[in-house]
């Protein structure tokens, strides 16, 4: 698939879905920032793209990051982040959203399994009460971008 098929509108990502579910093929879906993307990012997505399920990514949309991450957030645009995104094989479709969470994305999705951190467990996962499960998938220790970013800002 090419790289602008990936990256899709709400509308568009409906659409596609419902012809896949006809097919019998089990949607996921996770999101977040992915403004730098490293190798936390990239294992973590491609543990969620496991058993030949169709990924869903929800981007948070520059707006969305900044009323999360604070004024200096993001560091790559969504554009940007979504064709990153999009370039990753274990990757199927990159939505971006601007809502604060994304629980309007999930109603639209209804994946069969909703993918999240391990560092969720324990707590609400926003959308929980929509998909068929949800997953939680161990993070690659020392990789955030948080932290990237402060080693930068610390050696500039």
């Amino acid at each position: 698939m090419a790289l602008a098929g990936k990256i899709v509108s709400k509308q568009a990502l409906r659409e596609k879905l419902a012809a896949l579910k006809k097919q019998g093929k089990t949607i996921a879906f996770t999101n977040g920032c992915f403004d730098l993307m490293h190798l936390g990012h990239v294992t973590y997505l491609e543990a969620a793209k496991r058993g030949g399920r169709v990924l869903v990514v929800g981007l948070n949309g520059d707006g969305s990051i900044r009323r999360i991450k604070g004024p200096s957030r993001p560091i790559c645009p969504q554009k940007s982040r979504a064709a990153v995104l999009a370039a990753l094989s274990c990757v199927d479709f990159v939505v971006i959203f601007n809502e604060d969470t994304p629980y309007n994305l999930i109603k639209t999705v209804k994946p069969d399994i909703l993918i999240k951190g391990a560092d969720w467990k324990g707590k609400p996962v926003v959308g929980a009460d929509i998909a068929g499960k949800v997953e939680f998938i161990k993070y690659v220790n020392g990789f955030s971008t948080t932290n990237i970013i402060g080693k930068v800002r610390k050696h500039a």
